[in-house]
């Protein structure tokens, strides 16, 4: 049974998910370069919006999409998409959690690792011409804490990837933790102050809402440990940067790994003049493994919507 609802994908996206919406009879209309202003004038036609990260779908945009059955986000986090005006509006947000899950939680643990042994500074000494071999005394993962902020799809991948390295692990959510992935990692569940203070490693797994907007801030950045390493791949609000940054230059915290960011794109950004800091681009379910199965995903969840079976 095919479909003939039309389609406006304002990000670039994986080819799969115009295959398949194709192959069912779906009217693509592919702009991934797309501007705000051209979304306001055009956003009225479609009957689904296709975006990623780069599109910001607000209030103002919604209020036009008069023909709107879904919203989609080939990704995680919905903070891009103004989800008030979307039910106002009657629309269904959906995204693909499970796309980014295994991609995002390797990100962490290899940022982990780079911490740990100060991977990057030894790659950029070399290529000064400096051979620092005594002075980059690492430490093992091993038997470490690791304090999960946020034990969803991502923060329980991560758990286990934790687990085999044989590093301990404390976990923090405001909803219940299930109990079966507690047991299979032997997780220690408690509050978010006892998680800072005890953990060798904290990762953050939390959407940006009002109520996790500086969640790390200054007060919870003193009370960890002066060794421990903060690792942020969820969204940048999360924590106050400058705080961070205080704390970093201060030695008050040992290192931090960031792939989001406040302002994104984040060229210019002080704590990038930090020796204890490793940054990268909002890449971490920037895989070709992880966009193809997100993109695998949104495409069948449409034709499931619209055959009426979720």
């Amino acid at each position: 049974m095919g479909f003939s609802e039309s389609v406006l994908i304002c990000d670039q996206v994986n080819p799969i998910l115009n295959k398949i919406l194709k192959e069912n009879g779906l009217n693509l209309t592919y702009e991934p370069e797309i501007t705000p202003e051209q979304i306001k004038e055009k956003i009225g036609e479609f009957n689904i919006v296709i975006v990623r990260s780069r599109t910001t779908l607000t209030k103002e945009m919604i209020d036009k999409a008069n023909n709107c059955k879904i919203i989609a986000r080939v990704g995680v986090g919905l903070d891009n998409i103004d989800l008030d005006a979307a039910k106002a509006k009657n629309i269904r947000v959906i995204n693909a959690v499970e796309g980014a899950m295994n991609a995002v939680a390797e990100q962490v643990l290899g940022l982990m690792i780079s911490l740990a042994r100060q991977i990057p500074l030894a790659d950029r000494e070399i290529r000064n011409g400096n051979w620092l071999k005594k002075e980059l005394m690492g430490t093992e993962l091993r038997g470490k804490y690791l304090g999960i902020v946020g034990l969803g799809n991502i923060g329980k991948k991560l758990g286990r990837l934790a687990k085999a390295l044989n590093m301990n692990i404390i976990g923090y959510d405001v909803i219940p933790i299930d109990e079966e992935f507690s047991k299979e990692v032997g997780l220690m569940k408690t509050d978010l102050d006892t998680l800072l203070q005890s953990s060798d490693y904290v990762s953050l797994h939390v959407p940006l809402l009002d109520s996790t907007y500086h969640l790390i801030n200054a007060k919870k950045l003193s009370t960890m440990k002066k060794t421990a390493n903060i690792i942020n791949t969820s969204r940048g609000g999360v924590i106050d940067e400058e705080a961070l940054y205080d704390a970093l230059k201060n030695g008050n915290l040992g290192g931090a790994a960031l792939d989001v960011f406040e302002k994104e794109p984040a060229t210019g950004n002080k704590l990038a003049t930090l020796p204890n800091v490793i940054l990268t681009p909002h890449i971490a379910a920037q895989t070709k493994e992880a966009q193809s199965l997100a993109a695998n995903v949104i495409a069948e969840k449409i034709i499931q919507i619209l055959r009426g079976v979720i």
